[in-house]
């Protein structure tokens, strides 16, 4: 893809983020390559100078390397001889110039965006379920664990973040679009737009799950007040809405979609149970029915004219057990209904989904069963461990759990409220430390525990700490591994350290207890 001089000034004077150009020759110059490592950079390449610790020895290194344009929020010494755009905002003029670059992929794909402090991931596999089978394979799906950009083996890998920087974003939007791929379900963070990585994407379909606490910290959002306002920002962002009546805030939420959606594009959903204000229409109630420990299974249907329009009502079942997972299940049907899907196609396609890092599971000899998933905050903990506890009678519990460095310091608090409102066996371990220490980690989630009811231990070795909760496990105990579901590493001071994952793990001390 290419995109020239003269189009980036006129796309950034549109939005009023060009503060200044020092330009060295016509303005029809033409850019082959686009990057924001300088690591990365090709011949005639445009630049991006980003992040806080930005250097200006990236701005030569870019030169050098065949740049000949870079956009900064200041002038860099080392840029002279290649084109300058000076903006307001380095992050937003990424996130447009990427579009433009690319050729606006996104008018090419029909776009369900998921957003929700808990069950984003799930939701998203979900729905690339349901439209696979519409649209025979060809849905492409940017989520926490994987990218898939198309049908071949080598178009899947591991997603760096929830949702991508936005050059990385548009690029893969537009290798999707030229895979064949006709649809896109995306998981969009609060970070994506705290750092504007979506900035100037509109969704066909976006969808709010759910809002509780989290991702607050110094590197992350100052308080609960950002983080919501950046959560709803996706469905301000949104052609057609679809929210979660039952979410805390959402009144708030509600007012978020009004404010450019009609009343007639949003769709609410709630169980059978709740009950709404008498001005507030709910458009698909679901009810859960006999479920067993494979198998969910439940009823959706419809309660307004536009819900029935959509024919998607009928019986379902998942592979995937839990009463929050319905929940996530039905925000799936919803969207893949607005993006053409009818019953029962929708039901096929849901029904044997899996969800890496979910609810994963295995029996060791001897010991307890063990399930393994990406739990990793107060609300989706919560929800795991009751539903857990419900469903084995109140059978023991030992969870293994630790906390990330560098980012959700609330986390640390969430588990140890989770922690003394359940009371499991816990012990205390590592989680992508990153640059912080991961005994501080540690200390920080047991000084909220109450260790007068909760048992606790502090392994930070995870292969030890998961060790010996299996070990101490007995028959009909459960142990839970949370947090990193399939995660292939664990990071360290900015390394990708090697980590077989947490089922791996527990799958080789099943195996030694096997050979004894």
């Amino acid at each position: 893809m290419a995109i020239t001089l003269e189009a980036c000034i006129l796309i950034l004077k549109e939005h009023h983020i060009l503060k200044s150009s020092a330009i060295q020759d016509n303005l029809t110059q033409r850019f082959e390559n686009a990057s924001y490592d300088s690591q990365t950079v090709q011949p005639k390449s445009i630049f991006f100078c980003k992040g806080a610790e930005f250097r200006p020895t990236y701005v030569q290194e870019a030169k050098d390397k065949g740049a000949i344009c870079y956009v900064a929020e200041q002038p860099y010494a080392e840029g002279n001889g290649m084109h300058a755009l000076i903006v307001r905002n380095i992050r937003k003029a990424m996130a447009l110039l990427a579009q433009a670059f690319y050729g606006y992929p996104q008018d090419e794909l029909f776009v369900i965006a998921y957003t929700g402090t808990k069950g984003k991931t799930t939701a998203s596999y979900f729905t690339r379920g349901i439209l696979d089978q519409m649209n025979d394979q060809h849905t492409a799906l940017f989520s926490t664990v994987d990218t898939v950009i198309g049908r071949e083996a080598t178009d899947t890998f591991k997603s760096p973040l929830t949702t991508s920087e936005s050059l990385d974003l548009f690029r893969n939007m537009r290798t999707a679009v030229d895979n064949g791929m006709t649809e896109l379900v995306m998981e969009v963070s609060s970070q994506a737009y705290k750092e504007s990585r979506v900035f100037g994407l509109t969704y066909d379909v976006g969808i709010f799950l759910n809002i509780s606490p989290d991702h607050i910290g110094p590197r992350e959002h100052p308080n609960f007040a950002d983080y919501l306002h950046c959560k709803m920002q996706l469905l301000v962002n949104s052609r057609k809405c679809i929210i979660n009546a039952e979410t805390d805030y959402f009144d708030q939420v509600y007012a978020a979609a009004t404010t450019t959606t009609e009343p007639d594009s949003i769709y609410l959903y709630a169980s059978d149970a709740f009950e709404a204000p008498e001005d507030l229409k709910i458009d698909f109630r679901y009810r859960s029915e006999e479920a067993d420990l494979a198998q969910s299974r439940f009823k959706l249907k419809a309660d307004s004219l536009k819900a029935e329009q959509l024919r998607i009502t009928g019986d379902y079942a998942l592979d995937l057990i839990g009463d929050y997972n319905v929940n996530n299940a039905c925000a799936a049907i919803i969207s893949s209904g607005l993006a053409g899907a009818v019953y029962p196609e929708t039901a096929q396609g849901i029904a044997h989904v899996e969800v890496p890092g979910r609810m994963e599971k295995t029996d060791i000899p001897g010991h307890g069963r063990v399930y393994v998933d990406y739990a990793h905050n107060y609300a989706s903990m919560m929800a795991l461990l009751t539903f857990l506890q419900n469903e084995y009678n109140d059978a023991k519990v030992l969870l293994v759990v630790g906390a990330p460095g560098d980012k959700g310091v609330s986390r640390r608090e969430g588990f140890a409220k989770a922690i003394n409102q359940l009371k499991p066996r816990v012990f205390i371990t590592s989680d992508d430390p990153g640059f912080e220490n991961p005994e501080d980690i540690a200390a920080q989630i047991v000084s909220g525990i109450n260790q007068d009811q909760v048992q606790v231990t502090i392994e930070l070795d995870r292969a030890k700490a998961i060790e010996a909760a299996i070990m101490e496990s007995q028959p009909g105990d459960i142990v839970v591994l949370a947090g990193k579901g399939t995660d292939p590493y664990q990071k360290v001071r900015g390394v990708d350290t090697p980590w077989p994952t947490d089922m791996a793990v527990a799958r080789s001390i099943a195996d030694k207890i096997k050979e004894d």
